[in-house]
């Protein structure tokens, strides 16, 4: 009797999937644990794996195509077949006692890649033609970065790495990658990118191409929250000089103890807690006629993706220490480039905080991130004049801006909010006590 190949749940919040990669095709044989194909969700991206041993008999569901959780997407036939790719060492699979021993005078067959690595590094890798047997990893798997560090190597150099023993991967979680059905692409089409399937509709050159369920979700829960909150945003300036100069005489000592950089973000996060401790409806979220207000400090913090801006969280924030937070941040902004964020990691949050400095902005109004009410926007430090003591000093000024839900907090709560970042920020001494 076959056994159905099913969409897993992923996650309280994720009710549908795309199909990105089926790793076997139909008449292949399979191990019990064996991944079998990628699903891409809004979040992350979860590989399927065989709950029996036996040969995959029918897809029901082909590369892009949209399923939901529970929906069938292949079956196994149990046991047949199998005794050609199952015993391998190491492995969750079903060793066949029955296998024949090789003929000592043939050259065994080739295994099959299976190298440790995330969705993302296996689709980097088909799309750059890179064996991932090739590629050195930097960590436990193999990455998207591992993959590209190898594939801008020179051809030479990459032959001569060593070889990773293959051994079969377990389930994992890792973030969204962009597969779907691939289409002939022209040649030198303009503004392709590889790997990405696109559609000439004219002349001219235009593209088309298919929104990745991320990317769709971002557009979709932007304009949610447009539409169902009354967003407002209000904006001040903090004189940064304080923290600057702390950060110049503490960067070198901080670095030796911790063994990261003591950036602007940690002192953002510790003052917009405090600031939401004197402002807690800024840190609460509308359910229904309700205001649930929340005594725990999850700061979600916006870092750059290849397939969009994810929101991290920092979990228990007020708990932390400056050295925790600056690791906590530099360890998400890693795994959203390797592929590596988790479920887990992009769940929940209180509060958010998005830095457009980093890219250059000088002033913008962010969006909340639903059912959170209240958004902080960071932006570019910049030399202005300004006035001190009567006189016209240049000083190293920041815009802030928060968006706040206008249904549950008052302007008065957003600008007292603001002014109390300023403070702290301007003051680190203070920002210290209140830690």
């Amino acid at each position: 009797m076959s056994i159905n190949i099913v969409v897993p749940e992923v996650g309280e919040s994720i009710v549908d999937a795309r199909v990105a990669k089926w790793l076997k095709k139909e008449g292949d044989s399979v191990r019990a644990g064996e991944a079998l194909v990628e699903l891409e969700t809004d979040k992350v991206d979860v590989e399927v794996a065989a709950p029996k041993a036996g040969v995959l008999q029918r897809i029901a569901h082909g590369d892009g195509a949209d399923v939901k959780i529970g929906d069938i997407l292949g079956e196994i036939e149990p046991g047949a077949g199998t005794s050609g790719t199952t015993g391998t060492s190491g492995t969750s699979g079903e060793r066949n006692e029955a296998t024949p021993v090789s003929d000592p005078q043939k050259a065994p067959a080739p295994k099959a890649s299976n190298v440790p690595s995330t969705p993302s590094a296996r689709k980097a890798a088909r799309d750059a033609d890179v064996p991932l047997s090739s590629v050195k990893s930097s960590g436990p798997r193999v990455t998207k970065a591992d993959v590209e560090r190898t594939a801008a190597a020179p051809a030479a150099t990459r032959d001569q790495s060593s070889p990773v023993e293959p051994v079969v991967t377990s389930r994992d979680l890792s973030s969204p990658v962009v597969t779907s059905r691939h289409q002939s692409l022209p040649a030198a089409a303009p503004g392709a990118m590889a790997g990405k399937p696109v559609v000439t509709t004219s002349a001219r050159g235009e593209t088309r191409e298919r929104m990745s369920k991320r990317r769709a979700t971002i557009a979709r829960r932007l304009v949610e929250a447009q539409q169902t909150a009354a967003l407002l945003t209000t904006f001040n300036e903090v004189d940064m000089s304080a923290v600057m100069a702390l950060r110049a005489r503490q960067k070198e000592a901080f670095k030796a103890r911790y063994g990261v950089n003591l950036g602007i973000a940690s002192f953002f996060v510790k003052a917009a807690v405090a600031a939401l401790k004197e402002t807690p409806r800024i840190n609460a979220e509308i359910q229904g006629d309700e205001i649930v207000l929340k005594h725990y400090y999850d700061i979600g913090v916006a870092v750059g993706a290849a397939e969009g801006l994810v929101v991290p969280v920092l979990r228990d924030a007020d708990r932390a220490s400056f050295a925790e937070i600056e690791q906590g941040i530099r360890d998400f902004a890693k795994r959203a480039n390797d592929g590596s964020l988790t479920l887990d990691d992009l769940r929940g949050g209180t509060f958010s905080i998005t830095n457009g400095g980093v890219y250059g902005s000088l002033m913008s109004t962010p969006i909340v991130n639903p059912p959170q009410v209240g958004i902080l926007g960071l932006h570019a430090i910049k030399d202005r004049p300004a006035v001190a003591n009567g006189q016209v000093v240049v000083r190293p000024l920041m815009y802030l801006a928060l968006t706040y839900d206008h249904r549950i907090v008052d302007g008065a709560e957003a600008v007292r909010f603001l002014v109390r970042i300023k403070e702290l920020v301007e003051d680190p001494a203070v920002l210290l006590l209140e830690s």
